[in-house]
């Protein structure tokens, strides 16, 4: 099983940007590819990133193409979410999971708000 925790959340003006991490613990994080969710009030769970276990393939929701970035540092055992021209819309809670490819088991972090204000 990991262990995953997120972290780098916080108030942003639009146009600002953050950087989130997510620190995984327990089974070699290299087993794991990795994806980034948010939820906003009311709405539902929503993709925003992915990145393959090496790290050599990236996905990306439409709404947030071009602004932002997912990367991974396996030797740290944490993968990131740059985010930059933050929107009010971007404003939501961000989860991390993992996805053990052996077993397809998934794993989410505990989240980290986002809020960018207008």
């Amino acid at each position: 099983q990991v262990q995953l925790v997120e972290s780098g959340g916080g108030l942003v003006q639009a146009g600002g940007s953050l950087r989130l991490s997510c620190a995984a613990s327990g089974r070699t994080f290299s087993s794991y590819a990795m994806g980034w969710f948010r939820q906003a009030p009311g709405k539902e769970r929503e993709f925003v990133a992915a990145i393959s276990r090496s790290g050599g393939n990236t996905y990306y929701a439409d709404s947030v193409k071009g602004r932002f970035t997912i990367s991974r540092d396996n030797a740290k055992n944490t993968v990131y979410l740059q985010m930059n021209s933050l929107k009010p819309e971007d404003t939501a809670v961000y989860y991390c999971n993992a996805l053990e490819r052996s077993s397809l088991n998934l794993y989410w972090g505990q989240g980290t708000q986002v809020t960018v204000s207008s």
